[in-house]
């Protein structure tokens, strides 16, 4: 072995050398950044002490020199890119381990040793006996806790015991639940219900109301150290999310708050969907205003979602939900004075009256099925009266479904059946007179009708209208008849002067009238006196 002095070694290191290694004559030098650290003019000269150096080390041709140790060197990277880390949606609530409490029942085995196993059952002081050890408090601990806690209790007595702990039959779970549901309070999930979803807890409750904010809905678990999550139930109908519908544990209570806004889209999207309210149940419901026979109604959800035929095929089943329009029809519809545009709704919440406006014809021209917007129970329905509506509108209002189905006209004067009929909307006044039985063919006047027509701002028109049964429907002469008109046929010219006539001939011939009564009365009288004097 060579021996370098300590200023050779200290000048070798400050040449750069880190390593000097010669196996037999050969030579392995490391300069690694040598030349690139020092400045370009002392390249040239610590070249040239390097090839001395080389030379001189080759001259004494010992087996191995060694400075400092040997080790592998791997060039590095120049700004390595970190992995790419792929986002990971956690659920806070389905990862929490599942804690024993009170009703739950464990099976706890020690391998090789049966009579220290069985099953076990969490008692009211949330306790399990274990024989050998005595009562173990096992309440709010997950099972492996569990099973490292009767470990260590049973190494007092055994030596490496090997315990396993399975849960056999999980507790009752507690659940409470408020807010913009049916049947708010508190639930206990049972059987195949232990652990349901947020869900299938609102489904027990009766389902959502159609005021619910299904974006905030708060769950606050029974551990108060746990924070409250909000959870958005809209993720979940539109896009899928589970993680919006988690299982509820033991002590869970869910609050689903009230909706700032009436939103006709989230109310249509609740009542198609699972958190709606059972299709059998009915509701209550106030109609007032321009409406038939104002009131107070029970609506009734027809039909379910779907069926299941014999061979376990599903099929879809219509559902007529209440809505606006169905609550008009069952209070007889509209009037003719109704403002479609403005209908109010006044919905009770749980935190007071929301009122919100809707436009009905909006739904007859665009089929804008928004405005038609389902009801709930206490749902009030305003119809206000118009102060002027346009003809053309009046036809049209008069076709839609929310109408009457048949509307009462009287037609009086001189036709066949005069007196109240009634007809289907939106039709002609040439089909009224028909209705009535047509002209009377001897007295009528044929050529013209009146009209009297009572207007939604409380105004009464008359109208002389010239009769021609061979115009359409659309023609200024035949216009489309509004409930209660009422159609005065008058008297032709001829039958005005005869029935004139008449009344002044009346008291003549009553005159004649009253004489040949007499006249039959004075001879019948003389004809019995004279036989008697005979």
């Amino acid at each position: 072995m060579l021996h370098l002095d300590k200023k050779f070694t200290e000048f070798l290191q400050i040449l750069g050398i880190r390593r000097v290694i010669l196996f037999s004559g050969s030579l392995s030098l490391n300069l690694s950044n040598f030349c690139f650290e020092l400045a370009p003019n002392n390249y040239m000269l610590i070249r040239c002490v390097s090839y001395s150096l080389t030379h001189l080390i080759l001259v004494l041709g010992v087996p191995l020199i060694s400075i400092n140790p040997v080790k592998a060197e791997t060039t590095p990277l120049i700004n390595p890119l970190p992995p790419k880390r792929q986002p990971v949606t956690e659920n806070r609530v389905r990862d929490f381990p599942y804690l024993l409490g009170v009703g739950d029942r464990i099976r706890v085995d020690v391998f090789g040793i049966e009579r220290y196993g069985g099953e076990q059952s969490v008692l009211t002081d949330g306790t399990i006996s274990l024989q050998g050890v005595g009562p173990v408090t096992v309440v709010g601990l997950t099972l492996m806790e569990t099973q490292k806690l009767i470990t260590r209790l049973y190494s007092t007595l055994l030596r490496k015991p090997i315990v396993t702990v399975n849960l056999v039959t999980a507790r009752p779970v507690q659940i409470a639940i408020a807010g913009e549901v049916y049947r708010p309070g508190s639930y206990s999930l049972s059987g195949s219900q232990q652990f349901s979803r947020l869900t299938q807890a609102i489904a027990i409750a009766g389902g959502i109301t159609q005021a619910a904010n299904l974006t905030l809905v708060q769950l606050r678990q029974a551990d108060p150290k746990q924070p409250v999550i909000t959870l958005n139930l809209e993720e979940l109908l539109e896009k899928g999310d589970l993680n919006q519908d988690p299982i509820l544990r033991d002590g869970d209570s869910i609050f689903i708050p009230t909706t700032i806004a009436f939103d006709p889209e989230q109310v249509r999207q609740i009542a198609f969907s699972s958190l709606a309210a059972p299709p059998n149940q009915s509701i209550q419901v106030v109609i007032v205003g321009a409406v038939s026979r104002p009131g107070a109604y029970s609506l009734t959800q027809e039909g379910a979602g779907s069926s299941t035929t014999s061979g376990n095929i599903p099929t879809a089943v219509k559902i007529n939900l209440p809505t606006v329009t169905r609550a008009l029809q069952t209070a007889g519809g509209i009037t003719n004075v109704a403002d479609i545009r403005n209908i109010e709704i006044q919905r009770i919440t749980r935190t007071g009256v929301q009122t919100t406006k809707i436009n009905l014809w909006k739904l007859l021209q665009s089929g804008d099925i928004n405005q038609d917007i389902f009801l709930q129970q206490g749902d009030t329905v305003i119809v206000p009266t118009a102060t002027d509506i346009a003809s053309a509108d009046l036809q049209q209002i008069a076709s839609a479904s929310f109408s009457p189905a048949t509307i009462t006209v009287n037609v009086v004067g001189e036709v066949k059946s005069p007196g109240l009929i009634s007809i289907p909307p939106n039709r002609p006044l040439n089909q009224a007179l028909l209705s009535a039985g047509g002209f009377d063919n001897t007295r009528a006047n044929k050529s013209s009708v009146e009209l009297i027509r009572l207007n939604p701002n409380g105004s009464v028109t008359r109208r002389r209208i010239d009769v021609d049964f061979t115009l359409g429907n659309a023609q200024e002469n035949n216009p489309v008849l509004h409930d209660n008109d009422v159609i005065i046929v008058r008297r032709s010219l001829i039958t005005r002067l005869g029935d004139g006539g008449s009344s002044l001939l009346q008291p003549v011939q009553n005159f004649f009238t009253f004489y040949r009564f007499l006249e039959v009365l004075i001879p019948t009288t003389n004809s019995s006196s004279k036989s008697s004097s005979k």
